[in-house]
């Protein structure tokens, strides 16, 4: 039985891929964890704006309602005038 065997320089070639290899996986590693980071930033912003916009249509559909009283009110009111005269 035979054992291959490799040279100095095979090996040393081979341990450098290896290191660029492992190098490469680092920083894809921290890529994906900063990216992951923003994701959940990006979430946590999007919950806030549809908060802040139910809020909003909240208010919205209140001022309508207050519109709509208010304009009721001015349209008696106009209505008594054109009584008056």
């Amino acid at each position: 039985m035979t054992t291959p065997t490799i040279s100095a320089d095979e090996f040393q070639a081979l341990e450098q891929k290896v290191l660029r290899a492992v190098e490469v996986v680092k920083r894809e590693r921290e890529a994906r964890a900063a990216a992951e980071a923003e994701v959940a930033s990006l979430r946590q912003q999007i919950a806030a704006l549809k908060s802040e916009s139910s809020a909003a249509e909240s208010e919205i559909s209140t001022l309508t309602k207050e519109r709509e009283a208010v304009r009721t009110r001015v349209e008696k009111m106009l209505q008594q005038m054109d009584e008056l005269l």
